[in-house]
């Protein structure tokens, strides 16, 4: 296995287990009603508040900064367009996120942790290419 594959597979699981227990602590001691009522006309379902409302705001630091420090240190993009690049990425992935999580959550009736277990799967697979081939890829000679 590349180097940076195993670096990506270790600070990604660690960024993917710490979004999972905050979901997981948001969705059953925050956010404990089943619909989150925000404004008079918007109102958010329990599983997609605990990932957005929550989660998403502590891991995707964190997320950026394994990513540009520990997986991707060849990168020579300035850090300003790493960032940005990486949250166009991280949009997408919220986009599947909350795609995944609907359908599981409300067309198959999956828990909602259960659910944000199996939508990461596929969360993963398209964040990782994207990132190695869009956010941090080496800057062309």
């Amino acid at each position: 296995m590349p180097l940076q594959t195993f670096r990506y597979a270790a600070c990604g699981g660690f960024n993917t287990v710490l979004s999972i227990v905050l979901y997981a602590v948001a969705y059953n001691y925050i956010f404990t009603s089943d619909t989150i009522q925000l404004r008079a006309n918007f109102a958010l379902s329990r599983h997609i508040a605990a990932d957005y409302l929550f989660a998403f705001w502590i891991a995707f630091p964190i997320g950026f900064y394994l990513s540009r420090y520990v997986v991707f240190q060849e990168s020579s993009l300035p850090k300003n367009v790493q960032l940005f690049r990486y949250f166009i990425v991280t949009c997408g992935a919220m986009g599947l996120n909350y795609i995944f999580l609907k359908f599981f959550v409300e067309a198959f009736d999956i828990n909602g942790p259960i659910a944000k277990i199996f939508t990461t799967v596929f969360v993963i697979a398209f964040s990782y290419i994207s990132q190695r081939n869009f956010s941090f890829k080496e800057k062309q000679a």
